[in-house]
């Protein structure tokens, strides 16, 4: 009889073990599949170098990216495009001469995880001159999501803000981005009302209908930055 009962209970044992290696293997596979809304799952190392495709309201950008200038930006840029994170973006505070900033998420629940997805700043080692892509930030150590072009070569901003990459196709159309708002749209409602906000508000806004990345880990072509 007790015999009987270990040759039962042995393949039972077996079932049990396998079901929970399955689950834990199932768990681990969700945990790590990048999520929009989870900002710990989107920490991919960047290529050393890789473009981005802006496709906008006003045309095409091309950003080619060097990871050394600039690698937790790089690193943070490279998983948000990835994720679809700049889908319908507006370029919210366009100031002629100075820069193009954007990178506000028109859902409120996506722009609330991001909020506080804080990563630590990057040492400066190139300028903000025309062209070049950056993080905007309020402080040390407070990059998310927000990013500015730089329509100027704005050296001031040297010290602290880093590039991480250039515009190299399409700084024409930078140019065109409409900026007769300013500094009007208030960035605490972007953030809680989203996409109604701005559209009630401020229609004539640009913005962002898709970002891809179009090559990674070779140099760029010829740049057309003008």
């Amino acid at each position: 009889m007790e015999a009987s009962m270990k040759t039962a209970y042995f393949p039972l044992l077996l079932c049990t073990v396998a079901f929970a290696q399955t689950n834990s293997a199932d768990a681990t596979k969700a945990a790590a599949k990048p999520n929009l809304l989870d900002p710990s799952s989107l920490t991919a190392k960047a290529p050393e170098t890789f473009q981005v495709k802006f496709a906008t309201t006003k045309g095409d950008i091309t950003v080619t990216v060097t990871r050394a200038w600039a690698p937790l930006g790089a690193d943070r840029f490279y998983n948000l495009v990835k994720a679809g994170f700049y889908t319908d973006v507006a370029f919210f505070r366009v100031i002629p001469g100075f820069m193009a900033q954007f990178g506000i998420s028109p859902r409120p629940d996506v722009a609330a995880v991001w909020k506080s997805a804080r990563i630590p700043d990057d040492q400066p080692v190139q300028s903000n001159t025309r062209g070049r892509i950056t993080f905007a930030m309020a402080g040390p150590g407070t990059r998310t999501t927000q990013l500015f072009i730089n329509y100027g070569d704005n050296l001031r901003l040297d010290a602290a803000f880093a590039p991480f990459g250039e515009v190299t196709q399409g700084m024409d159309v930078v140019d065109k981005i409409y900026s007769g708002y300013r500094e009007q749209p208030n960035q605490g409602l972007i953030q809680m009302q989203g996409k109604e906000y701005l559209d009630t508000n401020f229609p004539m806004l640009d913005r962002i209908t898709s970002a891809t990345i179009i090559e990674a880990g070779t140099k760029s072509a010829g740049r057309e930055k003008k």
